[in-house]
């Protein structure tokens, strides 16, 4: 059984965590969902992001999320692909020098990458999107650019893929984004 590695923490977004973990796993994939810090069996909260007409979203407490793995034993060679999930945690699991070396090995063996709406934000923090083309929720457009990155902009429920990397703007994009990513990790879904 093929594994995929998602990197998360506390406040990570419950859509953009709970349902790649879910289409993922459904697709015969092991998600290994791991936290900085913590070990399997433990749980991250997560946050449900939404726009109630503030001028951005409204952050309200989501469901305990379980992780599947333990951090500390992470060896990306084991791995197939990385899921970065979104919400508050990329702002704070980016400050964890083995998160940005975990990313860092992903992208030097040319694995496939998957990151949702502030997931980029640890890919930026670890360097790697020096000529990549990728699109995050757009406040942290001028991350990417900052990072050598192109910030593309793209409807909140679509994907770009740049080479082994497929990002999203937010979680009404999670099926773009679990389709581009499944594909860059060889599958073929026939319907």
């Amino acid at each position: 059984m093929p594994k995929i590695l998602m990197l998360c923490g506390d406040f990570t977004e419950d859509y953009e965590t709970m349902v790649p973990f879910q289409a993922l796993s459904m697709l015969g994939y092991q998600v290994d969902a791991v936290c900085p810090d913590k070990k399997a069996g433990e749980t991250v909260a997560t946050a449900v992001h939404d726009f109630l007409g503030e001028q951005t979203y409204t952050e309200l407490r989501g469901h305990n999320f379980a992780l599947t793995a333990d951090f500390d034993a992470v060896d990306v060679a084991d791995y197939a692909g990385l899921f970065i999930t979104g919400g508050r945690a990329p702002e704070y699991i980016r400050l964890n020098a083995r998160v940005l070396e975990i990313v860092r090995e992903f992208f030097a063996a040319e694995k496939p990458v998957a990151a949702i709406c502030h997931g980029p934000q640890v890919l930026t923090a670890a360097g790697v999107l020096e000529g990549y083309t990728a699109t995050a929720y757009p406040a942290v457009g001028p991350d990417i650019t900052l990072a050598g990155g192109t910030y593309q902009e793209a409807g909140m429920d679509e994907a770009v893929v740049d080479r082994n990397l497929v990002t999203s703007p937010a979680w009404p994009g999670n099926t773009a984004i679990c389709r581009e990513f499944v594909k860059l990790l060889g599958a073929k879904i026939e319907i």
